[in-house]
């Protein structure tokens, strides 16, 4: 599994169009979208997937009002439940000789929606546009295995990061039985991982069961970004944060560089709190799209992400409409890695 800022060939989206995924809120998102597309395409190809007719044409109108050549981007006609493609989309990964596949797990809405059949089928739709080969890792029991893309954080070299809380937690209900050391052995077969770093829990208000695209980013192959909350006083996300940086300092060898990312003010909608976080990033080809919440903390993470990244512009993306979707930029992209060219450093970045 190449780290995210490793070339790509194209980001993939899912044009929204569910509305109960933003109750009450939908009308601004399309436009949020529309500018996603239009920051990410002046540096690489994005692939979007639109539910039928009505949302292509949708798609098609607010892109053009933003100015989007369409040359740029691609749409196609592939239905969607929702549109978290970090998670329903495929992993995708390099053989041994540099070439892509698309590794597909198995998607179960999150063990919270019984509506995922069209999400599932994600997917076979991306390797019948892309041609690429894709394969549908197993567990030991026979049955496909259950993972998002949002559960897993790779840096390119062998290294893994994932949540107890969403992987191992009773709660979590994705691969019934599986350990620890079973998961280890699925990382290595299917991602090339030699080695995983198991931190606690993820933000508070993450539905997903502890994501740890919400708190915990490598930006290089030895560093680390990680949401922190420095103040004890009144936030859950304090206690945490602070247990995901003692597990990281105590990582083992080699040791990472471990860089604090700020927290915004606790944002709440319906008296529901929000996985706000600027964690939940885009790393593209010439920029990094950060999530921003109208917060003073706004400046603080994108001077520290500038710092991390400074091959690339770093771009505040307006989500606090956004995230009342319960996700954010990360969630709602997938990369497609360009093929490793023969003979290149599989862990060169």
């Amino acid at each position: 599994m190449p780290a995210e800022w490793a070339p790509h060939a194209a980001t993939w989206l899912a044009w929204p169009h569910h509305e109960p995924d933003w109750p009450g809120k939908l009308a601004p998102i399309p436009w949020v979208y529309a500018e996603i597309v239009r920051v990410l395409q002046q540096h690489e190809r994005v692939e979007i997937l639109c539910h039928d007719e009505d949302v292509r044409e949708d798609a098609r109108r607010k892109l053009a009002a933003h100015g989007c050549d369409p040359a740029g981007h691609r749409l196609h006609l592939v239905p969607s439940d929702r549109v978290w493609l970090r998670d329903s989309a495929p992993t995708v990964v390099h053989d041994a000789d540099g070439t892509v596949t698309l590794v597909n797990w198995a998607f179960n809405a999150w063990a919270k929606y019984d509506n995922f059949g069209a999400d599932r089928a994600v997917g076979a739709a991306i390797e019948r546009i892309t041609g690429h080969r894709r394969v549908v890792p197993m567990r030991p029991d026979g049955q496909p295995m259950v993972l998002e893309g949002g559960a897993i954080e790779a840096n390119g070299a062998g290294l893994l990061m994932v949540t107890e809380e969403c992987l191992l937690s009773p709660i979590q209900e994705r691969n019934p039985g599986l350990d620890r050391a079973g998961y280890e052995q699925a990382f290595l077969e299917w991602l090339g991982i030699d080695r995983t770093i198991w931190l606690g829990e993820g933000c508070v208000g993450d539905d997903t069961h502890g994501h740890i695209d919400d708190i915990a980013r490598f930006v290089s192959a030895d560093t680390v970004v990680l949401a922190v909350e420095e103040d004890p006083a009144d936030d859950e996300n304090h206690r945490r944060s602070m247990d995901n940086l003692r597990r990281l300092e105590g990582g083992g060898a080699p040791p990472l560089r471990i860089v604090r990312l700020p927290f915004p003010r606790p944002v709440v909608m319906d008296g529901q709190r929000l996985p706000a976080s600027y964690a939940n990033f885009y790393i593209a080809n010439g920029v990094v799209a950060v999530p921003t919440f109208n917060d003073p903390m706004d400046r603080v993470a994108l001077n520290i992400l500038a710092d991390c990244f400074p091959d690339r512009q770093v771009c505040g993306i307006h989500a606090v409409d956004l995230v009342w979707g319960l996700g954010t930029l990360h969630c709602l992209t997938q990369q497609e890695p360009a093929p490793r060219p023969a003979g290149r450093d599989p862990f060169g970045g």
